[in-house]
Formats: C-alpha cells, sequence, structure tokens
C-alpha cells in the first residue's frame, strides 16, 4: 500500500511539471515569433518612405517614415534604458507632421552620471525633415510606481515607462500613439541612437534556445515517470508470478 501511495504522489508531481514545463516551453515559442516578426517587419520598413499620417494607418507594427513638420515644447525623458553596460534615459519630444499628425519622436540616448543628475536639454531642433522608423516603444516592464515625475526643468518630465496617455495629458497635445519614430541615427540632432528594435533584451534564437530546454525538461520528466512506472508494474508481475 506504501508503495502505491509513493507511486501517485510521483505522478501528482510529475503531471503538473510536465504541463508546467510544456507552457513555459510554448511561451518562449510565442515570443520567439513575435520578435522574429519585428525584425522582419523592420528589414521590409527599411525600404518604404511613408509619411507620418500613412504609416499610423498602416498595418504592421514597423514603417519607414519620411516627413516634415516641427516638435512642440515639451521633453520626456524615459528612465532606465541601458546602453553599453550603462544606465541612462532616452529624449522623447513631441512632433506634429505638417499633415497634422503627432507623436513622440526618440531623439537618442543619454548617460546619467551616479549621483543620476538629469540632463539639462538643448533647446527643440528647429522645423524640418525627419526620417526614421516608427515602431513601438521601449517595453514597460513591471509597472510600478507612477509612470511620470516632474523634474526641476519647467516643460521636463521623468518617465519611468512608456504611457500613452499620460504622457499627452502632461505635454497637453491631446493623444499620442502607442508607437514612437526612432529617429534615423544619420540625422544631424539629438543624441547618441540606433535603430536595433531589440536593445536589451533576448534575440529571437535565445528564446528558441530556452523552449529547447523546456521541453527538454518535460521530456526528461515523463521519462523518468514512465520508467518508474514500468519497472513498478514489473516487480508487480514478477510478485504475482512468485506467488
Amino acid at each position: 500500500m506504501m508503495r502505491q501511495h509513493t507511486r501517485l504522489l510521483g505522478w501528482l508531481l510529475a503531471v503538473p511539471a510536465i504541463v508546467l514545463f510544456c507552457l513555459l516551453g510554448h511561451w518562449q515559442l510565442q515570443r520567439m515569433t513575435e520578435k522574429q516578426a519585428l525584425l522582419d517587419a523592420a528589414a521590409a520598413a527599411a525600404q518604404q518612405a511613408l509619411s507620418l499620417a500613412e504609416a499610423l494607418q498602416a498595418p504592421g507594427p514597423v514603417h519607414g517614415v519620411a516627413d516634415r513638420g516641427r516638435f512642440l515644447p515639451g521633453a520626456v525623458l524615459l528612465d532606465n534604458q541601458m546602453r553599453h553596460g550603462r544606465a541612462g534615459v532616452k529624449v522623447y519630444r513631441p512632433f506634429r507632421a505638417e499633415s497634422g499628425a503627432l507623436l513622440l519622436v526618440d531623439l537618442g540616448w543619454r548617460a546619467l552620471p551616479p549621483d543620476r543628475q538629469l540632463p539639462r536639454l538643448p533647446p527643440a531642433p528647429p522645423p524640418g525633415a525627419v526620417r526614421g522608423l516608427l515602431a513601438p516603444p521601449p517595453a514597460a516592464g513591471l509597472a510600478l510606481g507612477p509612470a511620470l515625475t516632474a523634474t526641476a526643468q519647467p516643460g521636463q518630465w521623468l518617465a519611468s515607462r512608456y504611457a500613452a496617455p499620460e504622457l499627452a495629458a502632461v505635454l497637453g497635445v491631446g493623444t499620442l500613439p502607442d508607437r514612437v519614430l526612432r529617429l534615423d541615427p544619420t540625422l544631424p540632432i539629438g543624441d547618441e541612437r540606433d535603430l536595433d528594435l531589440l536593445p536589451n533584451t533576448l534575440p529571437p534564437q535565445r528564446h528558441l534556445g530556452y523552449a529547447v530546454q523546456w521541453f527538454g525538461l518535460a521530456l526528461a520528466v515523463l521519462v523518468v515517470a514512465l520508467l518508474l512506472e514500468v519497472r513498478h508494474r514489473r516487480r508487480r508481475a514478477g510478485r504475482a508470478a512468485g506467488g
């Protein structure tokens, strides 16, 4: 009877573990597919040159943009942005195209000193041409604490995450899309930047590797459970034959 209870307990532990490992593997495959789709869209977008209004209306997460307009007052510093192994902020300013389309433009990254003294920003770039990639904003992660904090500089806000409604409210621009313009790094405005859509995160290949590991763990637990079950049945058959 004791062995029967141990066998039952073993299966009660093995089955949830197998299901959990399979779910984790499936989630990693989903992340791989999502990120690969984003990279594929970025490659196709590099051949595009849509106006901002056209890009905001077009299906898909990423589009190439070339347009003209002007930057509006106000600036947002997105906190906790890593580059070259250093912590810093990304600088965003609202931009309105000549067509009236509006969004935040990523003007690049600035390092923060150890005391986290926020940088004093230069004036907004003059009206003119912009180009780059219309893409999703940086991932928010865990939404802990307020999304925005006022800084000592008038019209400048420190953001812990990209929250379009709150940003639009403090900047006084009505509404903002849940996408930003990643400015072409060759343009002579802003700070250090690139068009990497997956910074500080795992590439699709790593997600595939983790998925294989999780599915491998599920298979290992299943094999061990089956081997123990086969051994148990052989023992029982042997006892029955001996009796």
